[in-house]
């Protein structure tokens, strides 16, 4: 089972603001969606709250340190280590082979380490924030595939699949 994150980062690394991303970019939406559908996602509590609702079409796994925190149609994990059990069996249950970790900047910060894949929409701007994504070691990737939106948004984008040397 591949472990693979998928995050939209500007160039000083902001990934949020407010519990909210920092930009619009529909295309980005859609990319999103596209690459996670039929996966098994992990996110934090916030970020789940940030979205509103379990996402259809995956199944949905929220870390929270809140033993009582329930949601109907999402799997709750009290720990990193369980939340990725918890997506090993999905996995297992669907046929699929990748995990995908959604966020936010403390379940990116736990997991990058070991990660298999980073799906990357690298946003061409520096941007104020307050979540950000942790400092990785950009030459321990291998960047698969670059991929350009087909039309322009402000700012400018591109998507980027970086696989671990």
């Amino acid at each position: 089972m591949k472990l693979s994150l998928i995050v939209a980062m500007s160039r000083n690394g902001v990934i949020g603001l407010d519990n909210r991303l920092p930009w619009h970019l529909p295309e980005d939406l859609r990319y999103f969606k596209s690459v996670t559908m039929g996966k098994p996602i992990i996110m934090g509590r916030k970020t789940f709250d940030s979205i509103g609702r379990p996402l259809p079409g995956r199944c949905n796994i929220v870390v929270t340190r809140n033993p009582s925190w329930t949601e109907s149609d999402v799997k709750v994990a009290q720990t990193m280590e369980q939340a990725i059990l918890l997506g090993q069996q999905a996995c297992q249950d669907s046929g699929g082979d990748e995990l995908m970790v959604i966020g936010g900047e403390q379940i990116y910060s736990a997991t990058v380490a070991s990660a298999d894949r980073i799906y990357l929409t690298e946003v061409d701007a520096d941007i104020k924030g307050d979540a950000f994504f942790p400092g990785f070691n950009r030459d321990a990737w291998n960047q698969v595939k670059v991929q350009y939106p087909e039309r322009a948004d402000n700012p400018s984008y591109r998507f980027l699949v970086l696989d671990r040397i």
